[in-house]
């Protein structure tokens, strides 16, 4: 295999993040909702679950679980991304200019993940694939795997 071709294991790797990235977002959302992980910040308040950081919980929540299964994987993605680029405009880039800086590298990377998952799809070990296998079989088409 060379450098220039396509890698058979890219959608693999692909589905690998997806994961990784849906089950820390998860975490998110379930410190917000049910404090647990524990908050880092251990006398910060309730948080109300109709507040706007009780909604992004939800959304961190269900988003995550529908991401870690590659289910909805891109309307999912693209609300998602949504959630972070206000997360980032509205509560770090008035802290500062840099995201380095005022505390908003998470919410830039997940909001660009969540952008390519929107344009990629969600790759290999996901019920979005498994879905389009069934419905091509309902109409006589094979899916194909990425690359071939």
């Amino acid at each position: 295999m060379s450098i220039y071709e396509p890698s058979p294991w890219s959608d693999r790797m692909l589905a690998v993040f997806r994961i990784v990235a849906g089950f820390m977002f998860i975490q998110a959302g379930s410190m917000k909702l049910f404090n647990w992980p524990a908050n880092p910040m251990p006398n910060a308040p309730d948080i109300e679950l109709m507040s706007q950081i009780g909604i992004g919980g939800v959304l961190e929540l269900v988003g995550g679980i529908l991401i870690v299964l590659g289910l909805l994987t891109r309307p999912t993605a693209f609300i998602l991304a949504g959630e972070m680029a206000v997360a980032y405009f509205q509560f770090h880039q008035p802290q500062g200019v840099w995201p380095s800086t005022n505390g908003g590298v998470p919410a830039v990377m997940y909001c660009f993940f969540f952008l390519y998952l929107v344009a990629a799809g969600a790759g290999a070990w996901s019920l979005d694939r498994v879905l389009a296998r069934r419905a091509g079989a309902a109409r006589g088409h094979a899916l194909r795997p990425a690359g071939a």
